[in-house]
């Protein structure tokens, strides 16, 4: 069967769809939409990313298709409702990527509170800030807030109790009494008192209509002026203007963004002057490891998807 890879996969993973198919594997290929609706005519599946949008027009155009894969967990870059009408299965990689986003957060959460994220070039051009980067916090005794309590916020929690952070969490689709809150030492929360009440908050939701701009002008007015803010999970969830408008006026502490509304980030997105702001391109959940980890599962599972289907 014919399988397309729209972006960057493992060489291994690649080989070990391609000894039983017959396998397109072109990284670029997201970045030219003619020739990603030609490749996708004779495709039985397709392997993506979060750039490739599967949308009902590209769908239109893949007469064949039975299974995506998708590497990694997010899907609202996939008509997940089109691949229902059409009987086409979608496959993500759940909890394959999550050990590194957890610790992008807690080494951003590290850079932040310390305060030293923009000092490497103070000090390469002669400059000896020590006075003013000695009132630098630790993450012990901190208390963390995560916004969605999944496989990847709980990891967040873990690497956190390590630290001997003080955990809590909201996640409306998880009730009150469910032991998972005990089983990895998070108190549940309401979203507001979460806001108010923690020292670093990183956010691991879906981009969905509830959750669009779910942190803005009125939730950042929320937070502690001296809290930082972490996002992972999708830009949209963020009003990146009302954020980037409380890090000028000093009224939070420090974020890192690794998601975006527009993505790449364009040049006058707004956020290029912020103070106290760390930029990632999508890159949290994507290390050497994690790539083998999503790469390899993605893989397996879509080579058993198409020999059942």
């Amino acid at each position: 069967m014919r399988v397309v890879i729209t972006e960057f996969m493992d060489d291994d993973a690649v080989a070990m769809l391609a000894a039983a198919h017959d396998v397109r594997y072109e990284p670029d290929l997201v970045d030219r939409p003619d020739e990603l609706r030609r490749a996708v005519t004779q495709a039985h599946a397709i392997v993506v990313r979060n750039r490739t949008r599967v949308t009902r027009e590209l769908l239109d155009h893949a007469a064949v298709l039975r299974v995506v894969g998708r590497l990694g967990v997010g899907l609202d870059n996939i008509d997940l409702e089109t691949c229902r009408e059409r009987g086409i299965r979608v496959i993500p990689a759940p909890g394959a990527n999550a050990l590194a986003v957890a610790e992008y957060v807690m080494f951003t959460a590290m850079v932040l509170l310390r305060g030293v994220a923009d000092c490497t070039a103070r000090v390469a051009g002669g400059e000896w800030p020590r006075a003013a980067l000695s009132s630098g916090r630790e993450l012990a005794g901190k208390t963390l807030g995560v916004i969605g309590f999944g496989s990847i916020g709980r990891k967040v929690a873990g690497l956190a109790r390590a630290l001997d952070m003080n955990i809590v969490a909201c996640d409306p689709a998880i009730d009150a009494d469910e032991i998972a809150w005990q089983r990895h030492g998070a108190t549940p929360m309401r979203f507001h008192d979460l806001l108010s009440s923690a020292d670093v908050i990183t956010l691991h939701v879906p981009l969905t209509a509830d959750t669009r701009h779910l942190v803005d002008a009125d939730a950042l007015r929320r937070m502690k002026p001296d809290a930082v803010l972490i996002n992972t999970a999708r830009g949209g969830v963020v009003d990146e203007q009302a954020l980037a408008a409380a890090l000028r006026a000093g009224r939070l502490a420090g974020a890192a963004l690794d998601v975006f509304e527009h993505e790449p980030l364009p040049a006058n997105s707004g956020l290029s002057d912020c103070p106290r702001l760390i930029l990632t391109p999508h890159i949290a959940g994507v290390t050497a490891e994690s790539n083998v980890r999503v790469s390899t599962m993605i893989a397996r599972n879509v080579a058993a998807a198409l020999q059942s289907a």
